[in-house]
């Protein structure tokens, strides 16, 4: 919502009279509230309870969550723009409760504006299950660019509903819709978001707190046959006092890809990389060691 006043004799705005005997009384100056489309774009009804059971988060499901049906999703604007997708701040809001939540809304582009041809070196391992949409992805059709970036949003589904049902620290997953996952903003109520690892800078003390919950997202994500794949400081947020993981899509299974004791071994050094850098004491290759036991 915003508002906008027309210059000045714009005609299509100013409706008033430059001839006759009208009183002044009757004419006003039209100021548009909205743009058109405006309101439908930013504004919709929850789409909670317009997908199925699976596409639900995993139970038990956070009292936070607002499920009212007749609630509202609002955009509120830009959290972050990247290669393979957007994400959004949008708050949930009940008029009936008067419940409201923050979440964020990653939207995910199709392979001609993104770098999805990046996605072999994740993907290898991984399969697709109906044979139409193997045959557009190989085609590159416009509808295999569709399943293309809806598979990014399911992978990242799937990998997020794993881990926070294993007690992993991720974002908690509320629905999954088409190329649009909407998820636990993770900020402050005021619409900030936590700042990444690599922004923070944190004393002696919170450095080795965070070591040690790095340290245990690997090896909880290793338990599962997973790599994270890209795992580094810009890819761990730092909420207080509390490491949170995002953008798994590219989870790599150690076992069935040829590359993922590459891609683990990758992910222990650059974030033991980072610590060291700081004085803190990280080892990667005896973190890899015990992520290689857990995963195999």
């Amino acid at each position: 919502m915003h508002s906008s006043h027309p210059p000045a004799g714009d005609a299509r705005t100013d409706h008033r009279p430059t001839t006759g005997d009208l009183d002044p009384f009757f004419t006003f100056d039209y100021v548009p509230l909205d743009e058109p489309g405006e309101a439908e774009t930013d504004r919709r009804q929850t789409t909670y309870w317009d997908v199925e059971r699976g596409a639900r988060g995993p139970d038990p499901r956070p009292d936070w969550v607002v499920v009212d049906a007749g609630a509202v999703d609002t955009e509120l604007g830009v959290l972050k723009t990247g290669k393979e997708a957007d994400v959004f701040l949008l708050e949930r809001a009940s008029e009936l409760s008067g419940e409201s939540c923050l979440m964020a809304a990653k939207r995910y582009r199709d392979d001609q504006h993104s770098s999805f041809h990046r996605s072999a070196v994740y993907t290898e391992g991984r399969g697709v299950r109906r044979s139409r949409d193997q045959r557009a992805l190989e085609r590159k059709s416009a509808y295999g660019r569709l399943v293309a970036s809806g598979r990014w949003a399911a992978a990242k589904w799937e990998a997020l509903t794993t881990a926070w049902s294993a007690g992993i620290s991720v974002p908690y997953p509320v629905s999954v819709q088409g190329t649009e996952l909407l998820m636990e903003f993770v900020g402050a109520p005021d619409g900030t978001a936590a700042p990444r690892l690599a922004q923070a800078r944190p004393d002696a003390d919170l450095l080795a707190h965070c070591w040690e919950q790095v340290r245990t997202v690997v090896l909880d994500l290793a338990a599962l046959g997973w790599a994270h794949g890209d795992l580094s400081p810009y890819n761990l947020l730092l909420q207080g006092e509390l490491v949170v993981v995002i953008d798994l899509p590219q989870i790599v299974d150690v076992v069935a890809n040829p590359l993922g004791p590459d891609l683990l071994h990758r992910d222990c050094v650059n974030v033991a990389r980072w610590f060291t850098a700081r004085g803190h004491d990280a080892d990667p290759d005896v973190l890899f060691a015990e992520a290689v036991a857990l995963a195999m």
